[in-house]
């Protein structure tokens, strides 16, 4: 959950979004590197009037300015394109969730299960309960299991949305008429937010997401109150 004046992500929730934060500050040392170096040389230059006829025309240092930013960007690309597989990998899913985007909430669909399926509206302001975070809160929210590789298929009915969860670096478009899937795994049990990220009309900032990771006796036990209740 973010907090007022954070200035880094939000704590890992998923293995990716940990391998995510990892490769974000991979790539900042070397932003950082790269800066500094540049700094270095703007006041060198400005407080120096020195001047030297090799480095003025070095074919040395002429190779070395193209393969110093050749081995930088490589690099960078590796791990990226490492967690780029990653993100996309979905291996035997131990459940399968189809989030369907409205405007403006979301409806959910255990596809594993013969009807669990329900709506999931923004709870009003005035009708929060204390601790519970306005424009975030829903009146249901999307139940799965700790430790379960989870498959959600997202699409739409009416215009673009984004389900997204920034803790578990999950962030997948719905669009009317395709089927996304998107994957992932909570590595412990919490309540994790996220909003629509498409901006999808009047409404886009009031269809909140939130996923509740339970150990799986208690998904369990939820699950069958709600087969029992529809």
């Amino acid at each position: 959950m973010a907090f007022p004046s954070q200035l880094g992500f939000q704590d890992a929730a998923s293995p990716v979004m940990e391998e995510l934060l990892h490769f974000h500050d991979h790539a900042l040392m070397i932003v950082f590197m790269i800066s500094t170096l540049v700094l270095y040389f703007i006041v060198a230059l400005v407080t120096s009037s020195l001047t030297n006829k090799f480095i003025l025309d070095s074919q040395e240092v002429e190779i070395m300015w193209t393969v110093l930013p050749a081995i930088i960007l490589i690099l960078i690309a590796l791990p990226s394109l490492r967690i780029l597989y990653l993100m996309d990998e979905i291996n035997d899913p131990h459940l399968t969730i189809k989030a369907m985007g409205h405007q403006w909430y979301w409806s959910y669909e255990y596809t594993d299960y013969e009807s669990l399926e329900f709506d999931s509206y923004m709870i009003p302001t005035q009708d929060l309960a204390p601790g519970q975070f306005r424009l975030l809160e829903a009146d249901h929210r999307m139940i799965t299991p700790v430790e379960s590789p989870i498959r959600v298929l997202v699409s739409a009915e009416d215009v673009l949305h984004s389900w997204t969860v920034p803790s578990l670096g999950v962030k997948m478009d719905a669009v009317p008429g395709r089927l996304n899937q998107t994957a992932f795994i909570t590595s412990r049990p919490g309540v994790f937010y996220g909003q629509c990220s498409e901006i999808c009309g009047a409404n886009h900032s009031f269809m909140p997401i939130v996923v509740e990771a339970v150990p799986l006796q208690q998904f369990e036990d939820w699950s069958t109150l709600m087969l029992q209740d529809a």
